[in-house]
């Protein structure tokens, strides 16, 4: 019989990765479930819970096999289920949409590096729920009317090639500039989307958070978020392009505190990376030349903002420490 291999650098670290985000998304679940008022959106995030709870079992279990120490994570001392509401109108669908959105990107990255079969299973599982869910958030918000379609578009008659370097911009910034693409506005309409869900999402963290330096960096993740969605939605304007509002998820006026500050902070944390990650693909997709640059701020500034949120994580105690390589010289020394 032939035996396992052990687990490789990259595997134990995306593991250990993924029960951390796993862990935080169950205890966000098992809050929401319990404040649902609609059947149809509590059965959502029930069934959706009960899907991802074996993958976690199974990388338990890896680690227990491993010798492992299993991570801390977030327990059920991270989340207070019997406090009242602190979002209302469909927030709860629209913030799990977002962390399947982000689960998608995880596991799909994940997958390529990992090489055991067991691991790379996992990660199939757990890409293939998180897109599951994702387009039931997304279905289900369409139908209640809470989620906003991107502009529609006049459909092209015929392929065209692009004819001068015009087309990339001029250097003054103050020249006229062609209208956006198609791919352009997609990137851009995404990333108000998603910070518009961020700012609701931080400023509900803000309101309820304990711990005073952790309320006023949540007071200012709200503000830098406020400001790349006025910065896209000129973009678009410019382009006499109108974002559609839609009026679904608000925060109540609770200010009793769901969840620990370290798992609202951790939460933030993540939709940083996730922020950085799209805006560098906007970056990417993007041939106007004024465009790359606008992204190239917002990147350095959720970059900062996300620095300081560490710094304050770290301050506090509540950063855990991933797997380290071993430190040659310190084991020569001994």
């Amino acid at each position: 019989m032939q035996s396992i291999p052990a687990i490789t650098s990259s595997e134990l670290g995306t593991l250990w990765l993924t029960y951390q985000e796993k862990t935080m998304n169950f205890r966000i679940l098992e809050y929401f479930i319990e404040k649902a008022d609609d059947e149809k959106s509590k059965d959502l995030m029930t069934n959706l819970y009960k899907e991802l709870n074996p993958c976690a079992d199974k990388i338990i279990e890896i680690f227990q096999n491993e010798g492992a120490v299993i991570p801390v994570g977030y327990t059920s001392q991270d989340v207070s289920k019997e406090v009242p509401k602190l979002y209302d109108n469909g927030f709860d669908i629209m913030f799990v949409r977002l962390l399947n959105e982000i689960s998608m990107g995880l596991h799909a990255l994940n997958i390529t590096m990992a090489y055991r079969e067991d691991i790379v299973t996992i990660f199939k599982e757990l890409t293939a729920i998180s897109q599951k869910y994702y387009n039931l958030c997304t279905q289900y918000l369409l139908e209640k009317g809470m989620l906003a379609r991107p502009p529609y578009v006049t459909m092209p008659n015929s392929a065209e090639f692009v004819k001068s370097t015009n087309y990339l911009g001029a250097i003054n910034p103050f020249s006229a500039k062609r209208t956006l693409n198609t791919i352009e506005v997609a990137h851009i309409f995404h990333a108000i989307e998603t910070n518009s869900m961020g700012m609701q999402m931080i400023l509900g963290f803000a309101q309820c958070a304990n711990d005073s330096e952790v309320k006023e960096y949540f007071n200012e993740g709200a503000e830098l978020a406020k400001s790349i969605i006025k910065e896209l939605r000129d973009t678009l304007l410019e382009s006499e392009i109108r974002t559609p509002e839609v009026s679904g998820g608000n925060v109540t006026r609770s200010v009793a505190a769901p969840f620990s500050d370290k798992l609202m902070m951790y939460c933030t944390s993540l939709f940083c990376s996730f922020s950085i990650g799209g805006n560098s693909l906007g970056t990417a997709f993007s041939l106007r030349n004024d465009l790359p640059p606008k992204s190239t701020i917002f990147i350095k500034d959720i970059f900062e903002y996300a620095h300081k949120g560490a710094k304050l994580m770290i301050k506090k105690g509540w950063m855990e420490e991933p797997p380290q390589m071993e430190e040659r010289d310190q084991i020569i020394k001994k």
